[in-house]
């Protein structure tokens, strides 16, 4: 009897801080089911997430957070829309009937980026992600490898806490935060923290903010 592809069913089970990762890194958890009786030797797992902003509340304070990404909240009646996070692969070992496996996301806290600034400007609660999973399945029926494709509509979807990804970020970066500049506008800021003999970077901030009256 020839066995047929698995139907990959996934699940998202968890979100956690990667360990020993050189760069601020989560890792989803994932339960994979559906190759009963099938022996799969290997997955390459295209994984595309994405943030359901519409699905969740916000106060005051995220709202005036997030206005840069969404406007004033008068307008996010339909300038709130789901956010591309990141699209990653994934190899998976062999395994039948079922496994489970974890895919690795590297995060960044660069704010030109909208999901940092997503992240950010969001101070509790949870953060509704949806996750849209493709790749191939390697897979062997009679003998003979096989090859065939993941379900377009193999979907999950997961609530990751707020403080997961706080807690990243405090790890790496604890008690700061990274602005990029133009070359220019840092030789200026390095030349007005030399001519007022300031200790550091927050000094300049601090001074700057002072004589703007803020």
């Amino acid at each position: 009897m020839t066995s047929g592809p698995p139907d990959l069913r996934i699940t998202v089970d968890e979100a956690r801080v990667a360990e020993f990762a050189a760069l601020p890194t989560l890792e989803f958890g994932l339960t994979i089911d559906g190759a009963d009786g099938v022996e799969v030797r290997s997955v390459v797992l295209d994984t595309q997430i994405r943030i359901a902003a519409t699905r969740r509340t916000y106060g005051g304070a995220d709202q005036a957070r997030l206005a840069e990404l969404f406007g004033a909240p008068e307008q996010w009646g339909r300038s709130l829309t789901s956010l591309l996070w990141t699209r990653t692969v994934t190899h998976l070992p062999a395994f039948t009937g079922g496994t489970t496996a974890a895919i690795p996301v590297p995060c960044t806290y660069d704010f030109e980026v909208a999901a940092a600034k997503y992240f950010h400007g969001l101070e509790d609660g949870e953060i509704p992600l949806e996750f849209l999973f493709s790749g191939t399945v390697f897979y062997l029926a009679d003998g003979l490898l096989q090859a065939a494709r993941i379900a377009w509509d193999t979907e999950a979807e997961f609530r990751m806490p707020v403080r997961v990804w706080k807690d990243l970020m405090d790890h790496y970066f604890p008690a700061s935060a990274w602005l990029r500049l133009g070359r220019d506008a840092f030789d200026r800021l390095y030349a007005y923290r030399s001519s007022h003999t300031l200790a550091g970077w927050d000094d300049v901030v601090e001074s700057l903010l002072r004589t703007g009256g803020s």
